[in-house]
């Protein structure tokens, strides 16, 4: 009886082994040893990013750095050449760190109490409307002038009634008001002076 030759023995290598090689086990898949890669996304909506102090300055922050300036400069911190001088430097400066310079001195800057906000803009409130009659006392006291003191009556008495309505409502007008009141008046001396003179000719 004859045997089948083993394997090898009628000179075909044999087939390889498969598994793992000599050197190691293979690593299973999935993360590498250094974890997951650093996720980069915007920031979250409403968190403002902080101020770096060497970011470049865009026009957005020039113009809140003049506003601080002319804030500083109505409250009398700032005299008209220094204000002059700091809006000029406002206009070179590059970076956050050389508008932080110019109002390092002044209450509010852009180092920390300015961050950095894309369009970011408050809303307008409703401006309240001036009081009517306000404005009717002032075109009345003008046209006195026009109508020899006629239209001055009516001037005085829509600014003592503007007057009484903008005590209670607030309403923006007071000053028309009191221009109506100060030109009726004066038309209604005009008006007299000019009856007193024909009476006295007559």
């Amino acid at each position: 009886m004859t045997s089948e030759p083993g394997p090898g023995s009628n000179g075909f290598p044999l087939p390889p082994a498969y598994g793992p090689p000599s050197y190691g086990p293979v690593s299973p898949y999935g993360p590498g040893p250094y974890g997951p890669p650093a996720s980069y996304g915007p920031y979250p909506y409403g968190q403002a990013r902080p101020v770096q102090l060497g970011m470049l300055a865009a026009a957005a922050d020039r113009e809140r750095t003049i506003d601080v300036l002319k804030a500083a400069f109505g409250e009398g911190r700032l005299n008209k050449e220094e204000f002059d001088s700091r809006s000029a430097r406002v206009m070179a400066a590059r970076t956050y760190a050389d508008l932080n310079a110019i109002v390092a001195d002044l209450p509010a800057g852009p180092g920390g109490l300015m961050p950095y906000q894309s369009g970011s803009y408050q809303p307008v409130g409703p401006v309240a409307p001036t009081n009517g009659l306000a404005i009717g006392s002032m075109v009345c006291g003008f046209a006195g002038i026009v109508t020899f003191g006629f239209a001055a009556i009516p001037a005085v008495i829509l600014g003592h009634i503007a007057r009484s309505q903008i005590k209670q409502t607030g309403e923006p007008g007071d000053g028309m008001a009191v221009t109506g009141l100060v030109l009726g008046y004066m038309g209604i001396l005009g008006l007299l002076f000019m009856i007193l003179i024909i009476a006295g000719h007559s």
